[in-house]
Order: C-alpha cells, then sequence, then structure tokens
C-alpha cells in the first residue's frame, strides 16, 4: 500500500497511540455479546492503519489488553485471545504486501505459547516493511514496564555492566517496550473516558491528548484526520516560553 500524504499533513503527529475503548458498550447497545463488539473493534483497527499513511502518521500504537484486563470474565478473557490468534493469523499476509511493520509490547509470559510464537512469526515476517510501524500493546500495563525496566537496568548495575552515576532518563528509556519507537506525539481514547488506564506514561509526558465520545468501533479514518488536525493547530513548547 502506498499513499502520497496529505499536504496538511505535516504538521500532523507522526506518532498516534490510541486507547480503544467502548467496544463492549458498543455491543450491548445492539443487544449483543461483549465479544462482538471486539471483533467489531478489530475491524476498525484495519481501517485506521490504512489511513495512516495519507495523514502522515508513520507509527501507530494501539492498547489491545492491559495487564489489569485480566481481571474481565474469564469468557471475555478467552474469547480476545482466540481473537488475537486469529487476528493475526488472518492479517499476517495483508500487512506484509501493505508494508506494514508491526511489534508487540508488553510481558509476554503470561500469554499462550501459541499466541506469543505468532506474534513473533508477524514480528519477524515485517521486521524490514517501513510505511507504517504498528505497535500492539498486548499485556501491557505502563507501570509493569517500568518495572521490568528498573529490573534489568538494576541487573545491569550489579554486574557492573552500568555505572549508577551515569543512569538518567535517557537510560532507563533504553530498557523501556517501546525503546525502538519516538515518544507519541499524540494520544487518543475513545468511548468518552478521561483517563489514561496506564498506558505509555514515560513516553507520554509531553504528548497532546484527544479524548472523543465515539466508541472504538464508530471511530472512523475521518475522525483520525479530524484529530490530527487538531494537534497541527497546536503551540507545542514542551515547557519553554514563546519568545
Amino acid at each position: 500500500m502506498s499513499a502520497d500524504p496529505d499536504p496538511s499533513a505535516q504538521h500532523g503527529p507522526r506518532h498516534v497511540a490510541i486507547i480503544m475503548d467502548g467496544n463492549g458498550r458498543w455491543a450491548q447497545a445492539r443487544g449483543r455479546p461483549r465479544l462482538f463488539g471486539h471483533h467489531a473493534g478489530a475491524k476498525r483497527v484495519r481501517d485506521v492503519v490504512q489511513a495512516c499513511p495519507e495523514l502522515g502518521i508513520k507509527y501507530l500504537t494501539i492498547f489491545a489488553f492491559s495487564t489489569e484486563n485480566w481481571k474481565r470474565t474469564q469468557v471475555e478473557v478467552a474469547g480476545l485471545m482466540s481473537l488475537f490468534r486469529r487476528y493475526i493469523a488472518k492479517e499476517t499476509k495483508d500487512l506484509f504486501s501493505e508494508g506494514i511493520r508491526v511489534h508487540f509490547i508488553g510481558d509476554r509470559d503470561r500469554l499462550d505459547p501459541k499466541l506469543v510464537e505468532l506474534m513473533r512469526g508477524l514480528e519477524e515476517m515485517t521486521r524490514d516493511n517501513d510505511l507504517v510501524h504498528l505497535t500492539i500493546a498486548l499485556n501491557y500495563g505502563s507501570r509493569d514496564e517500568v518495572a521490568r525496566a528498573t529490573k534489568l537496568l538494576a541487573r545491569d548495575v550489579a554486574r557492573g555492566e552500568l555505572d549508577p552515576e551515569d543512569v538518567d532518563e535517557e537510560t532507563l528509556t533504553r530498557y523501556l517496550d517501546t525503546r525502538v519507537l519516538p515518544d507519541p506525539d499524540l494520544v487518543i481514547r475513545t468511548s468518552g473516558e478521561a483517563r489514561i488506564s496506564n498506558f505509555l506514561l514515560w513516553q507520554s509526558a509531553y504528548a497532546e491528548y484527544e479524548f472523543v465520545d465515539t466508541l472504538w468501533p464508530d471511530f472512523t479514518p475521518d475522525e483520525l484526520a479530524r484529530l490530527c488536525r487538531n494537534y497541527g493547530s497546536r503551540d507545542r513548547r514542551f515547557g519553554a516560553v514563546r519568545a
């Protein structure tokens, strides 16, 4: 897949992160089980990914399953894990042919080995793609990520491979799951909730936020484009003051 970016996209966000919320409520409003909404939400991901090149979005990070989502019913969790396996198996060839590079972040230790194998296979197959970098946060929680990163950092200090005096913000960043990604410019949450739910806390220190009422299965590329235009009109100073 190739597309010429919209001229207005040059001032838009390069990295967009999305908390895809509202699948369950979307399904319940239609008298359907929550998993019906998750399937609809998975289809919406494809539409949004395909819209990214024209909008100048190089990196897209989506929150698929949090470390807290294990608290949901066993039926819903099992259904989501099955959905992830089927999504990867179904979309792998298209993602590869369309130039999408896929990367997963989160703790894989609790995931089913067959799912982890599919994740690794998709990462390996698409590793040389560069049109859009799609990062999927699966069994991800930002506090958990920082805790795991800190443990790795502490081990390197204990081994004498890292001087504690040299540890700074950039040092910790190199141990995070997102170490190969730029920080997000824009974070979007759908469904009307105005919280960030333990998503990219460290990385989003200077991100712009948009909280929209739209439920994720109803979120369209046109709405994404509107939010990107809003981003382009903002004055981002990163703590500085314009002269």
